[in-house]
């Protein structure tokens, strides 16, 4: 006689390689992630040196190759990649408020991802004044969701931390900063921490970032840092980091940010009618920066950054205006790239500032300016200052750091009340959401049109 009991035992068998199989594809997809980082990262180096080696043999060739590449860039981006369109973090965020499945594989394809990572390569190669590690976050989610979808992963939270993984892996194998990753997680791409956070999720991030030190060493981006905080009046260097790093980046925000309103309002509607036009007129002013800085705004600005920290600028006091009107041209022109390396280059060009006050050393200025500087545009001190602190191994700085971040990102709410990456993300959203609707709506009116014999 048959036991009816028998086939339960495989009810927990199928349980349990359910949740071996969403290991395997946080662990496996995050390692991917450490792996495609790095190539990007190579590949971008090698972009920017090239356009390095152009400028060495014929110093006014921005001023041509700059403007039609930013052009060639803004038609592929407008005709065929819509959804490569900026830094990529925004995209992220919106895939993760996005309820519906098809409209979050569009944005996280890995086409798209591909298209992203060519078209940066691309603004690098032409000089502009972006970054990588923006798109690495998109890039970084992307695979990691495609390779969880392969896997049969579905649910809504368990795509969420598909997403939220990739992502902050991304960050944390861009910069290699563990550390970092996993807070911009909580802090930038995850409102609501006990919902989309978990333990699995930590672990992806960490594996992202460990894939980078085990490749590439023990490093820190910018080498080793050794700022001080005197005693006295040298602590009047964070006040002022935190109101320049506040205004400015909130400036920024608000000069980014679309709108419909004032003279920034008719540059939206000139860059919406006439994109390609508009980009390589972008190009053009940011190749007539690059002649006026003396070649010094292309690209991510790391030598320059690294040049300030280690005390020995290659830039002079100039240097801060022009490289943060690149960063607006490079941004407005719609071309795919990040800003965070550019901010940091910002920030770093606060140290001959404040040399100006008393008893300030000028590498704590440059820190505390790239903290601050990067929390006025993003809105995320935690992320800006742990990025910070880990790219230079400065942890003596923390607790200043953190005071300047959190004071500049309160003084950039005053000037621009909606957070960037949020306020485009939620655009993207309704951009998809109204593109949806229109599209399906004469099918529902006139069934019969669609019909062929």
């Amino acid at each position: 006689m048959s036991d009816p009991t028998r086939p339960a035992p495989s009810l927990p068998r199928r349980s349990r390689w359910r949740e071996w199989r969403q290991r395997l594809a946080f662990w496996i997809g995050a390692l991917l992630v450490g792996l495609v980082a790095l190539a990007f990262a190579w590949l971008a180096d090698a972009a920017f040196a090239s356009f390095k080696r152009l400028l060495e043999w014929a110093p006014w060739s921005p001023l041509l190759i700059t403007p039609l590449g930013f052009a060639a860039l803004a038609y592929l981006t407008q005709r065929w990649f819509e959804n490569a369109k900026g830094s990529g973090i925004p995209q992220v965020i919106a895939a993760l408020e996005m309820p519906s499945r098809r409209l979050r594989a569009r944005l996280l394809s890995l086409p798209v991802a591909a298209a992203r990572m060519s078209l940066t390569l691309g603004a690098l190669l032409v000089g502009g004044s972006v970054g990588r590690e923006g798109p690495t976050v998109h890039i970084g989610a992307a695979v990691l969701y495609s390779f969880g979808r392969r896997l049969g992963l579905h649910g809504r939270r368990t795509i969420a931390g598909l997403v939220l993984a990739g992502g902050a892996a991304g960050i944390a194998a861009a910069f290699n900063t563990p550390l970092a990753g996993v807070v911009f997680a909580i802090e930038e791409l995850s409102r609501t921490f006990e919902q989309r956070f978990s333990g699995l999720v930590l672990t992806a991030v960490l594996i992202g970032g460990v894939v980078t030190l085990g490749l590439m060493g023990h490093y820190a981006y910018f080498g080793e840092i050794s700022g001080r905080m005197p005693v006295d009046w040298g602590w009047s260097v964070v006040p002022a980091c935190a109101v320049l790093g506040g205004l400015l980046g909130g400036f920024y925000a608000k000069l980014v940010l679309p709108t419909d309103k004032g003279i920034l309002g008719q540059v939206c509607k000139l860059r919406g009618r006439y994109p390609v036009r508009f980009a390589a007129t972008c190009g053009l002013l940011l190749a007539t920066l690059g002649l006026v800085s003396g070649n010094h705004v292309f690209g991510t600005g790391y030598e320059e950054t690294r040049a300030l920290l280690e005390g020995q600028p290659i830039t002079d006091t100039s240097f801060l205006l022009w490289k943060f009107l690149a960063n607006v041209a490079s941004y407005l022109s719609g071309i795919p790239g990040g800003l965070f390396s550019p901010s940091l280059s910002i920030g770093a060009a606060f140290a001959p500032l404040l040399s100006l006050l008393p008893d300030v050393d000028p590498q704590a200025g440059a820190l505390l300016g790239m903290g601050a500087y990067l929390a006025g545009v993003t809105r995320s001190p935690l992320t800006a200052s742990v990025i910070v602190l880990e790219l230079t191994h400065s942890p003596d700085l923390a607790i200043p750091m953190l005071a300047a971040t959190l004071m500049a990102a309160a003084i950039s709410g005053w000037v621009s009340p909606v957070s960037l990456y949020h306020a485009l993300a939620k655009q993207i959203t309704d951009k998809l959401h109204a593109a949806a609707s229109s599209s399906t709506e004469p099918a529902a009116r006139q069934p019969s049109t669609t019909e062929k014999p």
